[in-house]
């Protein structure tokens, strides 16, 4: 049985003559976070909503387990969960009260899966309670419980963090990871917090003017554009040393910068040394993923 739980192929959406989305194509795959980023207006909300079934794409296809969303959409749907935006709740009946009002709507959803949804999102000395009086990161995971009633595959979740405490951002984050890993969902996340989709993601596709411009391990991303700042003296003969032998060298100020090729480092120190280059700092640097994304959207904010 394959590992990809969600397929996305060539999707455009047009309304009118204006292109919203432009021939995006990817996939989710079991037990995976995937990050969806990209600035305000990008077309990430479109890209969701066509996800979830909410609008019909121009051309293109969705598949939700092998199930293709515009010809089996019924069975697609049956193994997506999604929150898109805020859950919708009922906030004077309780969280239990609540399952079991979105569970009529299911087939096969018993108290006895309530209850093991109770206990996965760790509300169960609260779920006797009305929502009013939850926190906001307790209705998120109340939210969340609803959409996995039905035992779907594939979840996705619209700024799950958005409005939450730095406490609240942590168990939200903990939590999605634990779907993931111990449950084997394929989580998609949108969201505009760069740090959180760097804690949170194992993979990322960045979005820009309805097109995906990267899509990459969080890990890989990083790692590849890794840097090696060096403060040596005298600064000229040592950078034109490094240019011999490095793809890449930058003078910033007093500093050096070249890419940090692990296997090279020890080469390039002793290049330097022998040409009597007195290193006085070599610094390894792993970019954040803010960084990243401005250098791939060429600075647009994100949003």
């Amino acid at each position: 049985m394959s590992d990809i739980t969600l397929s996305v192929q060539h999707l455009r959406k047009k309304i009118g003559k204006r292109e919203i989305i432009k021939d995006i194509s990817f996939e989710l795959k079991s037990g995976e976070v995937f990050g969806f980023l990209g600035p305000n207006g990008a077309g990430k909300t479109t890209t969701i909503r066509m996800l979830v079934g909410l609008i019909k794409p121009t051309s293109g296809s969705i598949q939700i387990c092998g199930y293709d969303v515009n010809k089996d959409f019924s069975k697609a749907m049956e193994r997506l969960g999604c929150i898109v935006e805020n859950p919708e709740l009922y906030p004077y009946l309780t969280g239990w009260e609540n399952l079991e009002y979105f569970a009529r709507m299911l087939t096969n959803v018993d108290d006895t899966r309530i209850q093991e949804i109770v206990d996965l999102i760790g509300l169960t000395d609260r779920i006797h309670d009305k929502v009013k009086t939850y926190s906001l990161g307790m209705r998120q995971r109340l939210g969340i419980g609803q959409a996995l009633l039905s035992k779907p595959k594939v979840l996705i979740l619209d700024e799950p963090t958005n409005g939450l405490d730095p406490s609240g951002i942590r168990e939200m984050r903990q939590f999605i990871r634990y779907l993931a890993k111990e449950e084997g969902l394929s989580v998609l996340v949108s969201s505009h917090l760069l740090s959180e989709i760097q804690l949170l993601c194992d993979r990322v596709s960045i979005i820009l003017d309805g097109k995906i411009i990267h899509t990459e391990s969080v890990q890989t991303l990083l790692t590849q554009k890794e840097k090696l700042i060096w403060r040596f003296s005298p600064l000229e003969q040592g950078a034109q040393l490094l240019r011999q032998v490095s793809p890449s060298v930058q003078i910033q100020g007093d500093m050096v910068i070249t890419p940090y090729i692990e296997t090279e480092v020890s080469n390039w120190s002793r290049l330097l040394m022998e040409g009597n280059i007195e290193i006085k700092e070599m610094n390894r640097q792993i970019p954040s993923l803010e960084h990243l994304f401005l250098e791939l959207t060429g600075g647009e904010s994100n949003g």
